[in-house]
């Protein structure tokens, strides 16, 4: 049955020298009981609506000039409820034809900082390819539910017009300890599940490389040197 209803707002290109070109759009998209309202800057999201809080996030970087959108969340509320009754007269006239799915991407799990024991760090899982939107993360500590410090990011759609999304868990990384993260989606009979285990660093192997081949070039050196020697003993 039909889930998600999107509408997909290319504002066109932004040229700001004869070289550079930016493209912004907005994307709503909405279920019977979900919605999505963002605005992206060359594939980076500058705000979206969370209608859980009932607020607009501008999920900015500090050191970018901070881009504001005053009235934007009211606005995404109106176009939510347009969106919705859009879809019911959409399955009225379409009769709930299949809708199509496509299931994302094994997930991919890797940490935002170079791993230490013991230090603070991220975990981030991530998947692509999936329509619609969005899917559903879930993480495990060492076999057990992990909800505290995970957070999921907003689907992004892609170039396709597939989307790809995220989730990040807080952790302190401790030799042994065994993450997992799982992904639910309307095209996947089970979860798509990805495991992670903290293991003690290895030492690069660099050093040992440079000191075997200086100790070989050495002995061969020791080697060339005593074969002169024998031979310059002979020649007297």
């Amino acid at each position: 049955m039909m889930k998600m209803m999107l509408v997909l707002v290319l504002s066109g290109l932004l040229c700001v020298s004869a070289d550079v070109q930016h493209k912004d759009f907005a994307l709503t998209g909405c279920s019977d009981s979900d919605g999505e309202d963002l605005y992206a800057l060359d594939d980076e999201v500058i705000w979206y609506a969370d209608f859980q809080r009932r607020t607009g996030v501008e999920p900015q970087p500090s050191f970018v000039d901070h881009i504001t959108y005053p009235g934007a969340y009211e606005l995404a509320e109106a176009n939510l409820k347009t969106c919705q009754g859009n879809l019911k007269n959409t399955r009225k006239a379409f009769k709930d034809f299949p809708l199509e799915k496509d299931a994302p991407s094994t997930p991919v799990v890797y940490t935002k900082e170079e791993m230490d024991p013991g230090e603070k760090n991220v975990l981030i899982c991530h998947v692509t390819g999936f329509y619609p939107a969005p899917v559903t993360f879930s993480w495990t500590k060492n076999g057990e539910n992990v909800t505290e410090g995970a957070s999921i990011s907003v689907p992004f759609v892609n170039k396709d017009g597939s989307f790809n999304q995220f989730s990040r868990l807080d952790f302190i990384p401790q030799l042994g300890d065994v993450y997992s993260c799982g992904v639910k989606h309307l095209a996947l009979d089970k979860p798509l599940t990805r495991i992670w285990d903290v293991e003690k660093p290895q030492p690069s192997i660099g050093p040992a490389v440079f000191c075997g081949l200086g100790l070989t070039v050495g002995l061969l050196g020791v080697a060339a040197g005593t074969f002169f020697l024998i031979k310059g003993n002979e020649c007297s």
